[in-house]
């Protein structure tokens, strides 16, 4: 009976601490990845605004719901493992930029992404730039240790260089 409380305690005792690391951490980050293509700015830009085909060539993505467009732009709903997630087209420069953001703040987390898109001798390099927030203390230790702040970017990077039939060369 000893041994079942200690564990209790312990266990409680680590997701006090976890928590206390979380009210610690910043709450907004910023993170950035590249990845290099031997495609075209003009096709990338098609693949990664092109949201209703998204969930044939994103890992993770099961579905999208096309909303009515906000300020002329388009928004959607990503349906993934994690839950639905609300996005919206905060500003598009086709086929050099643009900037997406989650448009649903009952959710724990939220930002933007800028994508950037350069020509460059052999096709193209796509850098996304992520401006997050993590409102939980105890998501946001998970988001910081566990899963890594770039764990997204880096998912999508591999998911649209095998969606071209690529190899992921993905840095910062």
């Amino acid at each position: 009976m000893k041994i079942v409380l200690w564990i209790v305690v312990g266990l409680a005792a680590l997701l006090l601490l976890v928590t206390l690391i979380g009210w610690l951490l910043p709450k907004e980050h910023v993170v950035t990845r590249a990845a290099r293509f031997h495609q075209k700015p003009e096709a990338i830009w098609k693949a990664v605004t092109d949201v209703d085909a998204m969930p044939a060539w994103r890992e993770g993505l099961k579905g999208v719901k096309r909303l009515p467009d906000v300020n002329g732009l388009p928004a959607w709903i990503e349906q993934t493992s994690a839950g639905d997630i609300a996005l919206e087209i905060a500003e598009s420069n086709p086929p050099r930029r643009m900037v997406s953001r989650i448009a649903d703040p009952k959710l724990p987390f939220g930002g933007t992404w800028t994508y950037e898109i350069a020509p460059t001798a052999e096709g193209a390099t796509l850098r996304i730039t992520e401006n997050g927030y993590v409102t939980n203390p105890l998501f946001r230790f998970l988001s910081r240790f566990v899963f890594g702040h770039a764990a997204t970017m880096e998912t999508y990077l591999k998911s649209l260089a095998k969606k071209f039939g690529e190899e992921p060369r993905i840095g910062e």
